[in-house]
Parts: C-alpha cells; sequence; structure tokens
C-alpha cells in the first residue's frame, strides 16, 4: 500500500508526458485527477494505470475556457476537500514554418494553451494550493530558454512561462507554495517528438522563400543524435514526482544531462536558486530560498 501524498490535478494526460505523471504519481501515492480537454480520449490513460494497478481521476479541463478551469477546481474542491499540487503539462507544438509564414491567429493560439492556459489553470488553483502549503509545477521546455529556429511561436510561450513562475516563485514560496519548472529535452514518445519525421514536400510547400532554410534545419535536427538528448516520457514523470514530493525543490529542474547540458549553453544559474535567493531577498523573505 502506497502512503497517501494528498491530491495533485494534472493537465493534458490523454497522452505522452502527462498520462506518465499522471500514473506515476498514483504509483507514489497521490490521488490523481487526470485531466484533459476530451475525456473520450482516457483510454490509454486508463489502461496504463489498470496495468500499473492504480486509479485515476479522469475529469474534463480546458486550459483554455475559463468556464472549464474554475468548474473542474471547484469539483476537486468539493470531492477531495483539498488540493496538495498541481502539475501544468498541457500543450501544444508549433504548426507553421516560421513568422512570415503564419498568421497572428496562430501566434495568439499557441500562447493561449502554453502559456494563458498554465497562468489560468495557476491562478485557479493558488488558494487551493496556499491551504495546503503544496506544489506548483510547470512542464517547461529547453526552449523556453535558447530560442530555436522555426519555433517562434513555442519558444515565445516558454520563455513567458519561465518569466512567470520566476516572478511568482519567491511570493508563492512566502505564502507556503513551492513553484518549480520542469525541463526536459526531446521526448520521442509524445507528439511533439514526431516533427522531426513531417512530410518534407508539404514543409517545402507551406515555408515559400524559407524552403532550402527550413529544410537544413530539419536536416540539422534530424543529425543532433537524438539518443543522448532524448528519454521517455516515463523518465520525466519521475523526476516531476521527485520534485512534488522534495521538500525544497528547485526553481528549474533538468530532465536528463543533455538538457542540463543544454541549458547550461545560456545559463550559469541553471536551477534557479541565485535568482530566487535575490528575489526572497526583494520581498523580505531570504530564509525561503
Amino acid at each position: 500500500m502506497t502512503p497517501d501524498r494528498g491530491v495533485v490535478l494534472v493537465t493534458g494526460t490523454s497522452s505522452g508526458i502527462g498520462l506518465a505523471v499522471a500514473v506515476t504519481a498514483a504509483r507514489a501515492g497521490f490521488t490523481t485527477v487526470a485531466t484533459m480537454r476530451e475525456p473520450g480520449r482516457a483510454d490509454a490513460l486508463r489502461e496504463a494505470a489498470d496495468r500499473a494497478g492504480v486509479r485515476v481521476d479522469v475529469r474534463r479541463l480546458d486550459v483554455t475556457d475559463a468556464g472549464s478551469v474554475a468548474a473542474c477546481l471547484d469539483d476537486v474542491r468539493r470531492a477531495y476537500g483539498r488540493l496538495d499540487a498541481v502539475v501544468n503539462n498541457a500543450g501544444v507544438s508549433n504548426s507553421d514554418p516560421t513568422l512570415e509564414m503564419s498568421t497572428t491567429a496562430a501566434l495568439r493560439a499557441n500562447l493561449e494553451v502554453n502559456f494563458f492556459g498554465v497562468v489560468a489553470v495557476s491562478r485557479a488553483a493558488m488558494p487551493l494550493l496556499r491551504a495546503a502549503r503544496g506544489r506548483l509545477v510547470t512542464i517547461g521546455s529547453v526552449h523556453g530558454v535558447v530560442g530555436q529556429p522555426f519555433n517562434e511561436a513555442y519558444c515565445a510561450a516558454k520563455f513567458a512561462v519561465e518569466g512567470f513562475m520566476e516572478s511568482l516563485a519567491p511570493v508563492a514560496a512566502a505564502h507556503g507554495v513551492r513553484v518549480s519548472v520542469v525541463v526536459p529535452g526531446f521526448v520521442p514518445d509524445t507528439s511533439f517528438g514526431v516533427f522531426p519525421d513531417i512530410d518534407r514536400s508539404t514543409v517545402r510547400a507551406a515555408s515559400g522563400p524559407y524552403a532550402d532554410t527550413f529544410t537544413d534545419y530539419l536536416d540539422r535536427i534530424g543529425r543532433e543524435g537524438w539518443e543522448t538528448a532524448g528519454q521517455p516520457a516515463r523518465e520525466v514523470a519521475e523526476v516531476v514526482v521527485r520534485t512534488l514530493l522534495a521538500e525544497r525543490p528547485p526553481f528549474r529542474v533538468p530532465t536528463n544531462a543533455w538538457a542540463a547540458a543544454y541549458l547550461d549553453r545560456k545559463l550559469a544559474d541553471r536551477d534557479g536558486s541565485t535568482v530566487q535567493t535575490l528575489a526572497h531577498a526583494w520581498i523580505g523573505r531570504p530564509d525561503l530560498s
């Protein structure tokens, strides 16, 4: 029998990292509320939970719909009387080659899910997390620290998540809530992992004057050595659960050596501790760092 770790809500659990986090958290003893926009797509999650011998509570939550977010959090409060942790995982990848070939509507749609959806869920959950002195964990990306060509919208959203959570973390900590961003690299067993395998002729047709540049980009990332960069979603999930359970989790948590080395190319303060110490001092709480 696993210990009761409390109640965790995970967004975007129909596949990939979210599915793995939901099952791994349940195995670790959390009561797991696994949310997704379309609960009819929960078969893979339920099958994985059955194989692991655990139960997950599947509920609808569309992170871009304020009513859906509020209703889901209200239902969790009524059902369990508490919420100890949130894992913001729901996200979408880029769908357009580059800025000039995309639209403002497409950029806004990406930000709605990858940034504003994270903000909406975090805001709605914060009163319950404060009451529980809980954890707020968001799945970030190495592309929230290092911009990647032809991923402008996705990188913009992930950079925004990094800045938002880095600013929120010291204030949340002063009120008992630890905030972390878990940073995976390449995760092949997710929908994000199929990007290198997209149809080249379709890409070229959609890329206009950028066709040759985009082809060069695809060739380069195909040679990056994903056997080193990549890791399965279950390994990312294990890092997430360790972060949920840590007494003093760092702000930024890379999930493997490749992600850590990638961040090191830009960040001297890889885990965010130096910035957090500074920020805690700004609010008169240096002991929280």
